[in-house]
C-alpha cells in the first residue's frame, strides 16, 4: 500500500441518470440551488473538496467548455491546471498546462511533489483513461435531481471492474445528494491515506 502519496480525487457534479454534460457539452443543468438552508437540509457546495486539492486535470473539451461559460478565461484560481489534449502541444500557456503523455506517467510525477489531493475534474473520456490505469484514489460526486435523457456519460464504457466503499452520502437543499467512494484494493482493503 502507498502512504503519503497524494490522492487523485474525481470530483463533478451529474445528472440522476449519470450524465456529466449535455450532448453538446453543456452543463445548465448543474446550477446549484439559490442559497437557503431549510427543513431538506443545507446548500451543497464543492467546498469540502476544494480545501483537499491544491491542482487540478481536465481533458481538452471540458477546458474548452470552460472557456466558453467563462467568456474566454477560467476563473482566477492558485489552483495548478492541467489539460489533457492530443491536438494541442504540450506545454504553458493562458494559465494552464497542456500535456500529451501518458495519464499514468504524468500522475506518478505529481504525486512525487508535496501538495494537496489531484483533483480530476472532467470529462468522460478522460475518466475512463484514468480507470483504465487504477489512478482514482477517490470519488467525490454531486448527485443532481435531474434526469436529461442524454448526454455525455461519467462513466464512458471501456475500462475494467473497480472495486470502491462508501465513505460518506449527505442531502442537501432542493434534493442534491453528495457521494464519496473510496478506491478499493487487493484484499478488499481501503487504500492507505
Amino acid at each position: 500500500m502507498r502512504t503519503g502519496i497524494r490522492k487523485v480525487v474525481l470530483g463533478l457534479g451529474i445528472s440522476l441518470d449519470g450524465y456529466i454534460a449535455r450532448p453538446d457539452g453543456a452543463v445548465d443543468f448543474l446550477s446549484m440551488p439559490k442559497k437557503h438552508s431549510g427543513p431538506l437540509g443545507e446548500n451543497y457546495s464543492m467546498g469540502p473538496l476544494f480545501a483537499t486539492v491544491d491542482e487540478a486535470i481536465m481533458g481538452r473539451k471540458t477546458y474548452e467548455m470552460g472557456l466558453k461559460m467563462g467568456g474566454g478565461s477560467l476563473p482566477r484560481s492558485n489552483m495548478a491546471m492541467y489539460v489533457f489534449s492530443r491536438s494541442q502541444a504540450p506545454g504553458e500557456r493562458g494559465g494552464v498546462t497542456f500535456v500529451n503523455g501518458s495519464p499514468k506517467s504524468f500522475v506518478q510525477k505529481l504525486q512525487t511533489r508535496p501538495g494537496k489531493n489531484i483533483w480530476l475534474m472532467g470529462g468522460g473520456e478522460l475518466v475512463r483513461e484514468f480507470l483504465k490505469e487504477d489512478l482514482l484514489d477517490e470519488f467525490y460526486i454531486g448527485v443532481v435531481p435531474v434526469l436529461i435523457g442524454e448526454g455525455i456519460p461519467l462513466f464512458p464504457s471501456g475500462f475494467p471492474q473497480r472495486e470502491f466503499a462508501l465513505l460518506e452520502n449527505k442531502t442537501y437543499s432542493k434534493g442534491m445528494i453528495a457521494l464519496r467512494y473510496q478506491r478499493m484494493r487487493g484484499n478488499g482493503r481501503r487504500k492507505a491515506k
